[in-house]
């Protein structure tokens, strides 16, 4: 399953998945959430999200491009993938891939 979490409200997200480069691929998630869940950057936020998918925090993976959401999804027993464009983050301890081709959620510690 794939959903979205944004800072952007759940009828802003549909908008901009609704009219990508690629057209409509609102087809392509399972649901959306935003900030109602609270904070991205704080570790409650995560909880609620497995909470309301019914999944146990270990079972998800939370994909970011901003390490300060991963710390709190990881502190919320999320595993996690930081995207990143150009060069590795230094700042971060998440792994890091530059595609999306390059997700392996096998090969990600629990």
């Amino acid at each position: 399953d794939l959903y979205v979490y944004s800072s952007g409200s759940v009828a802003a997200q549909k908008l901009l998945f609704g009219y990508s480069d690629e057209g409509d691929i609102t087809h392509l998630f399972n649901g959306y959430f935003d900030t109602l869940v609270g904070a991205k950057r704080e570790a409650q936020s995560y909880r609620n999200i497995a909470e309301q998918l019914g999944q146990p925090p270990a079972a998800i993976l939370f994909l970011s491009d901003i390490h300060q959401e991963l710390d709190a999804a990881e502190e919320a027993g999320f595993r996690t993938l930081q995207l990143v464009r150009g060069d590795r983050d230094p700042a971060s301890h998440h792994p890091q891939v530059q595609r999306f081709d390059d997700i392996h959620p096998e090969q990600i510690p629990a």
